[in-house]
């Protein structure tokens, strides 16, 4: 699975989305089966990355108008 761009959050759902489809039939080979399992384990690593990025980058507008970062478990949102 090697690409020239990296993939937005939402083509990576909705791949992992095709590779359920595709493991839920009944008549894929355990080998197929295998491959598909590991391309899902590798789109769910990817996706954790962007939202770990996307997580850091998140910022709150205070009650001064200053950004600041987002606490989360905060009480404010």
């Amino acid at each position: 699975m090697s690409e020239d761009r990296e993939l937005s959050l939402e083509e990576n759902f909705s791949r992992l989305e095709d590779l359920v489809v595709f493991l839920e039939n009944e008549d894929i080979s355990l080998e197929d089966a295998f491959k598909a399992y590991s391309q899902g384990m590798e789109l769910i690593k990817r996706c954790n990355d962007q939202i770990d990025r996307v997580e850091k980058q998140v910022l709150k507008l205070g009650g001064d108008g200053q950004l600041e970062e987002f606490e989360y478990g905060s009480t404010g949102i």
